[in-house]
């Protein structure tokens, strides 16, 4: 949640200016524009990023299962429509070359469409029972979805270090290894902690019955 905060807060400040509030972020021509998609994308971007945090915890999904579910589909359609308003933004708004070149373009449009297999991959593997492809999934889902907390951090850390902001081809470059520090994250988590429980719980025995069960049912 608080790796989100700019992002959503920066999000915020947009929505609020495309409902009619003082500018205060520089002026988005894009946005003014077609406003809907990209109000889509910021409101359904905070819904997954910030609720999706609380499905990491343990304590919910052990101790509140109901919860679990319940946020788990507000999240699920919340970072389809994310993904869906990312694309056609992608596709639809003409940016300038400084803003997204070509590769760019090209990962923006890898990811979206991934985002959205693996959300509904996701839901497929929890219906049939496998949890472990369905935290899998939905962690390579978020990662891709926090892209622009990351892409962010990275922004910032490059105007301070240089003095001024990254654009053109260097710029497509930071973003999109903003997403594979992203994505390399999330192979980390998934194999150091979710792969070794799913193991222990293939190899754990069976529970034994002590005989004067045995004896008492029969």
């Amino acid at each position: 949640m608080v790796y989100s905060f700019i992002p959503v807060f920066g999000g915020l400040i947009r929505v609020f200016e495309l409902a009619g509030g003082p500018q205060i972020a520089p002026e988005n021509p894009r946005a003014l524009l077609a406003p809907l998609p990209i109000t889509l994308h910021i409101l359904s971007s905070i819904l997954f990023c910030v609720l999706g945090a609380f499905q990491f915890l343990p304590s919910l999904r052990r101790q509140r299962p109901a919860a679990h579910r319940v946020v788990g589909r507000v999240i699920a359609v919340a970072g389809s429509v994310s993904a869906l308003a990312a694309l056609w933004m992608t596709h639809f708004y003409v940016f300038p070359e400084a803003l997204q070149g070509a590769p760019l373009y090209w990962v923006r449009m890898v990811l979206g469409t991934a985002m959205i297999g693996l959300i509904i991959w996701a839901v497929i593997a929890i219906r049939s029972r496998n949890v472990f492809q369905h935290s899998a999934s939905m962690v390579r889902a978020y990662a891709i979805a926090q892209g622009a907390s990351t892409q962010t951090v990275m922004g910032i850390a490059w105007i301070i270090a240089v003095g001024s902001e990254a654009m053109g081809p260097l710029r497509d470059g930071l973003m999109i290894f903003a997403w594979v520090l992203n994505l390399l994250a999330a192979e980390i988590l998934i194999r150091s902690m979710l792969r070794p429980a799913q193991r222990r719980q293939k190899n754990s025995p069976l529970p034994t019955i002590p005989p004067s069960t045995l004896r008492n049912e029969t």
